[in-house]
C-alpha cells in the first residue's frame, strides 16, 4: 500500500474530527506505517503542549493505517485497547506516530506505537494498540 492509498482510507473512513487533525501518511509497509501529525495551536491544551487526546487520537488512527497496510487495503476493525504513556511534553513540532504491528492474526491485531517529535530521537509517547479485525 502506497502514502497516498493511506491518505485515501482516511478520507474514506474515518469521522470529520479525525479528518481535522491533519494527519498524513508518511510511509507504509508490510508490517508497519508512520503517520505526521502536524503542529496547531488548536491541538494544544492550557500551557502549550499538545494534548494527550490529540496524540491518543493519532496513535489508534495510524493503526488503522498499519494494519490496513498489512492486510493489502482497508477491512473493518475496531480498537479493542489502547494503553498510552505520555514521556515529555511536545510543543510547536509535528509529530511522527510509527506503528509497529506485533502480532497480526485472523481476528487480533497487536500493535506498538511510537510517538516522536519531529527531528528528535527521544520518544513524546507510548501506546499498545489491540484490534478486533471484523472482515
Amino acid at each position: 500500500m502506497t502514502p497516498e492509498e493511506g491518505d485515501a482510507i482516511l478520507r474514506d473512513n474515518f469521522a470529520p474530527w479525525i479528518l481535522d487533525l491533519g494527519l498524513t501518511t508518511v510511509e507504509t509497509g508490510p508490517r508497519h506505517a508512520v503517520l505526521r501529525l502536524p503542529w496547531s495551536d488548536r491541538l494544544a491544551r492550557e500551557g502549550g503542549g499538545l494534548s494527550g487526546q490529540a496524540m491518543m487520537a493519532a496513535a489508534d488512527t495510524a493503526t488503522v493505517i498499519a494494519l490496513s497496510s498489512a492486510r493489502g487495503g482497508f477491512v473493518p476493525m475496531t480498537t479493542v485497547q489502547q494503553s498510552t504513556t505520555f514521556q515529555r511534553p511536545v510543543t510547536g513540532k509535528d509529530l511522527l506516530v510509527t506503528v509497529e504491528i506485533t502480532k497480526l492474526g485472523r481476528t487480533l491485531a497487536f500493535c506498538d506505537v511510537t510517538l516522536t517529535p519531529d527531528g528528535s530521537a527521544e520518544p513524546a509517547a507510548r501506546a499498545s494498540t489491540v484490534y478486533a479485525m471484523l472482515g
